[in-house]
C-alpha cells in the first residue's frame, strides 16, 4: 500500500482539501521515510519536527473547521540550506556557517508558509552552493538515490535527493549555472529554473545580475507548479521582479504538442558532452519527434559563452565572498578559495567583454525562437560520478578548462535567462537517470511548464523513457553514507581564461 509520502504533492493537497489525509498522518510519513533513507544519502541535514508537528495539527484543525485553505495547506516542505528559514540552521555548506541559527524566513520560504507549506529542515548543498557536488565539511556529501556513491548534482542535490525518495513532497532550490536543473537530471526529477524576477529575491548584492534565481523542485511538473505558484510573486525589493499571480500556475495544464516546432541541440556547440549522454540524448530525440510537427537541429552562435560565463561567476564570487575571504580564509575550501582570486585576476575591460558577450549570445538564442517554440538539450553532458571527488577534470578523455565546464550545458541558458526546465526521460547508460533539459522563449514561464507537462505526459507509459524510481528498500538497508566519507580529488588551481579581448 502507497504510504502518504509516496503520494504526489498534488494528489496529497487533493487529498488534504478532501479531508481524507491529515497533515499530521502525511509529515509522520515523511518523518519516517527519512529516518529510513536519509542516513544513507544524507539529504535533509537540520530538522525541526516540533515545530512541523504543532504546525500540522493546526493545518489539520484548519481542514475540519471548513476554513479557506491556501495552495500549500500541509504540504511538508524542505528549504535548500542557502536560504533563511526561521528556527534552522543555515550553514550555506561552510563551517563558518555552522551554528548560524536563523530567526526568521527570507521573502521567498515567508511566501511558501504564507501558502500553508510546514516547513520541516534543510537540504544539502556544495560550500556556498559551487561546483555542483553536494558535498561540504559541515554535513559532508549528499548521494544519489540510484547509486549513494555517486553525486546527486548541486547546488540543488539535498532537495532533489529528498524528493526523488519521497522523503518531502516539495523542495526550494536556486540556479547559477545548473543548480537545479543539475540534481533533478541526475536525481529523476523535475527542476525548473525561472526568467529572472518571476521568484525574487532580496539576497542579491548584484540586484540587476540575472544568472542566479530561486525556483521550485518537484516530483512532477504539476508539483513543480504548485511550488511555483506560492514562490512566483511582486516584490519591489527585487529589480528584476515584475507583477505577476502566482495563482497562473496552479494549473499547468496540457498544449497540442502536435502543434510545435521544436529544436534541439545536442551540445549547442561548444559544449564538451560525454558520448554516452549523446547517444541516449539522440535516442529520446528519436522517440519524442513524432510528437511535434517539426523537430530539427539547431545550433545558435553561443560564441565564448564559457569564457563569459567564467569571468561572470568568478567575479560574482568577488562580492559574495569578500568578507569571508578577508576574515576567515582558512575555514574557506579549495573550490571557494580558487573562485575568488580567480575573479581578482580579471580587469574592468575583461568585465565589461563578458557583459558584452552575454549579451550577443542572448540575442543568438532568441532569434532561433523566431522560428521555434522549444529547444531541447541534455540537462548535463556526463553521468553523475562519485562524490569522493570534488569535480569532474575530463571529458571523453579531454581535460576541461575549468572545474565546472562539466555542467557548461545548464550555464549556456543561465546566461540568457530563457526559463528552463530538466524533465526525467528514463536511465541512461551507467544507471542512473537521464535528464532532457526544455528551453522556452525569453518569459514564455507557462508556456514551457505546459509544454514540458504535456511532453511528460505523453511519455507516461512508456517504461524505459518515463520517470525513473529509486530502490528505497535497497537505500534503507545501505551503510551511512558519513560512514564512509572520504574526499580524494586534490584541490584545484582554477586559472582566468585565457584570451579575452
Amino acid at each position: 500500500m502507497t504510504e502518504p509520502c509516496d503520494l504526489s504533492a498534488v494528489e496529497a493537497r487533493r487529498l488534504i482539501g478532501a479531508r481524507q489525509l491529515s497533515p499530521v498522518e502525511l509529515l509522520r510519513s515523511c518523518r519516517a521515510r527519512i529516518d529510513a533513507v536519509n542516513p544513507a544519502v544524507k539529504a535533509v541535514t537540520d530538522t525541526i519536527w516540533r515545530r512541523a508537528e504543532k504546525e500540522a495539527k493546526a493545518a489539520e484543525k484548519a481542514v475540519k473547521s471548513g476554513d479557506e485553505l491556501p495552495p500549500l495547506h500541509g504540504l511538508p516542505l524542505g528549504v535548500k540550506d542557502l536560504d533563511d528559514a526561521e528556527g534552522l540552521i543555515n550553514s550555506f555548506g561552510s563551517p563558518i556557517f555552522r551554528d548560524n541559527l536563523v530567526k526568521r524566513d527570507d521573502r521567498m520560504v515567508a511566501r511558501c508558509r504564507a501558502a500553508g507549506a510546514i516547513v520541516v529542515g534543510k537540504t544539502n548543498v556544495p560550500e556556498f552552493g559551487a561546483g555542483a557536488n553536494s558535498n561540504n565539511p559541515v554535513y559532508g556529501p549528499t548521494g544519489n538515490p540510484f547509486d549513494p556513491k555517486r553525486i546527486p548534482g548541486g547546488s540543488s542535490g539535498g532537495s532533489a535527493v529528498a524528493l526523488a525518495t519521497n522523503m518531502l513532497p516539495l523542495c526550494t532550490g536556486s540556479d547559477g549555472g545548473g543548480s537545479l536543473r543539475i540534481p533533478a537530471a541526475f536525481c529523476g526529477v523535475v527542476g525548473f529554473r525561472p526568467s529572472p524576477g518571476l521568484v525574487p529575491t532580496d539576497k542579491r548584492a548584484q540586484g540587476w545580475n540575472m544568472v542566479p534565481t530561486q525556483g521550485p523542485m518537484g516530483r512532477t511538473v504539476a508539483d513543480t507548479c504548485l511550488l511555483l505558484s506560492a514562490q512566483a510573486a511582486f516584490d519591489e525589493m527585487d529589480p528584476l521582479s515584475r507583477p505577476i499571480d502566482g495563482e497562473v500556475f496552479l494549473d499547468p495544464q496540457t498544449i497540442d504538442l502536435a502543434q510545435l516546432r521544436v529544436g534541439y541541440t545536442v551540445d549547442w556547440g561548444i559544449c564538451p558532452v560525454d558520448t554516452r549522454i549523446a547517444r541516449t540524448f539522440r535516442d529520446r530525440i528519436g522517440k519524442l519527434r513524432s510528437l511535434f510537427r517539426a523537430c530539427d537541429r539547431v545550433n545558435p552562435n553561443m560564441g565564448r559563452a564559457n569564457e563569459a560565463f567564467g569571468v561572470l561567476r568568478a567575479t560574482g564570487m568577488l562580492n559574495a565572498q569578500r568578507a569571508n575571504y578577508a576574515e576567515h580564509r582558512d575555514l574557506l575550501g579549495p573550490n571557494m578559495i580558487a573562485n575568488y582570486e580567480e575573479g581578482l585576476r580579471y580587469s574592468a575591460a575583461d568585465v565589461a567583454w563578458a557583459q558584452a558577450e552575454q549579451t550577443r549570445i542572448y540575442r543568438a538564442v532568441q532569434a532561433v525562437y523566431e522560428e521555434y517554440d522549444l529547444i531541447l538539450s541534455p540537462t548535463v553532458a556526463i553521468p553523475p560520478f562519485p562524490w569522493s571527488q570534488l569535480y569532474m577534470n575530463e571529458i571523453n578523455g579531454k581535460r576541461l578548462n575549468t572545474y565546472f565546464q562539466w555542467f557548461s550545458l545548464t550555464y549556456m541558458i543561465s546566461l540568457t535567462g530563457n526559463p528552463s526546465l530538466s524533465l526525467p526521460m528514463g536511465l541512461e547508460p551507467t544507471g542512473t537517470p537521464f535528464g532532457m533539459m526544455i528551453t522556452g522563449p525569453a518569459a514564455a514561464d507557462l508556456f514551457t511548464l505546459r509544454a514540458a507537462h504535456s511532453i511528460e505526459q505523453a511519455v507516461a507509459g512508456d517504461d524505459e523513457i518515463c520517470r525513473p524510481l529509486p530502490d528505497l528498500e535497497k537505500l534503507a538497508k545501505a551503510p551511512r553514507i558519513t560512514d564512509v566519507y572520504k574526499v580524494t580529488t586534490p584541490p584545484l588551481d582554477t586559472k582566468p581564461w585565457r584570451g579575452i579581448d
